[in-house]
C-alpha cells in the first residue's frame, strides 16, 4: 500500500475513467486510487473492475447506491483512507480538468514544503483556466473573490477541488459536521481548516474543462455557494474549533 490515495468520484465517466487511472498510476510517485462510484448507468463501475484485475493492491472502488453529492463521495472516501494507512490523501476529478501530473506538485508542497493543504489554484497566479466559456470564468472568479471578502480567508481559489490533505487535517476535522454536500463543500473544507489553523498553500496550475463527458455544474450549486457562506461564516462565530494536536 502506497502513502498517498487519490480520491476520485465518478458519475457517468466511461470516457475517462480509463484513462485517469493509467496516468495517475504512470507517475514516478506511487500513488493508489479509490474511485467513489455512485451507481453510473453508463458502465463506469463495470471499468473500474475490470481495471482492478491488472492493478489490485492499487486500485480501490466504493459504489454507492445512487448520486448522492460530491460532498458525500470525499467524506466516504476521506473515511476509507483513515481507515487506513495513508499519510497524504487526494482529491482530483475524473475528467482531465485536473492535470493528473499536477499531482507530484501538490505531494510536494505537502511532503517536502511543509503544506498542511495544498490547493491546486487556478487563480494562485492570474486566471489559469481553458476551454471555459468567459461568463463562467467571470462567475467562477468572482465567487471565490466573494468568499475570500465574506470568511477573510486568504485563499485565491476558494471552490477548488483538486487538493492534498495531510492526515492529520482530516483526522482533526470533525468530518460528521461538514454540512454542505455539493460544491460548496470544498469551501468549508478549507474553511474550516483554516479556522483550526492548518497551514494552506495555493500551487498554480492550469484547469482544461472537460473533452469528454458532461459537466454536472448547475445553477442549484451555486445557490448553496452564495447563501451557503453566509449561513457557514455566521455558524462559525459561535463554533468551537478542534485544536491541532
Amino acid at each position: 500500500m502506497a502513502e498517498s490515495v487519490v480520491i476520485i468520484p465518478t458519475y457517468n465517466e466511461r470516457e475517462n475513467i480509463r484513462k485517469i487511472i493509467e496516468k495517475v498510476f504512470s507517475l514516478e510517485h506511487p500513488f493508489d486510487i479509490l474511485v467513489i462510484e455512485d451507481n453510473s448507468p453508463d458502465g463506469t463501475a463495470a471499468i473500474v473492475k475490470q481495471m482492478q484485475m491488472v492493478y489490485p493492491e492499487r486500485l480501490y472502488m466504493v459504489e454507492r447506491s445512487g448520486k448522492l453529492g460530491l460532498g458525500t463521495a470525499y467524506i466516504a472516501g476521506f473515511k476509507w483512507a483513515l481507515a487506513r494507512n495513508y499519510q497524504y490523501i487526494f482529491e482530483m476529478d475524473a475528467d482531465f480538468s485536473h492535470n493528473p501530473d499536477d499531482l507530484l506538485l501538490l505531494y510536494k508542497a505537502c511532503a517536502e514544503d511543509g503544506a498542511d493543504l495544498a490547493i491546486g489554484s487556478r487563480y494562485k497566479s492570474g486566471v489559469n483556466v481553458v476551454n471555459w466559456p468567459m461568463g463562467r470564468v467571470i462567475m467562477s472568479y468572482y465567487a471565490s473573490a466573494y468568499v475570500r471578502l465574506v470568511t477573510r480567508m486568504n485563499v485565491r481559489d476558494t471552490t477548488a477541488g483538486f487538493k492534498c490533505y495531510r492526515r492529520k487535517v482530516l483526522e482533526t476535522i470533525e468530518l460528521d459536521k461538514i454540512r454542505f454536500k455539493g460544491y460548496a463543500f470544498q469551501i468549508e473544507m478549507k474553511f474550516t481548516a483554516w479556522k483550526i489553523g492548518f497551514k494552506i498553500v495555493e500551487v498554480p496550475i492550469i484547469f482544461t474543462d472537460r473533452k469528454q463527458g458532461q459537466s454536472k455544474m448547475s445553477g442549484g450549486i451555486f445557490n448553496e455557494a452564495f447563501f451557503g457562506v453566509l449561513k457557514m461564516k455566521v455558524r462559525s462565530w459561535f463554533k468551537k474549533y478542534p485544536l491541532i494536536n
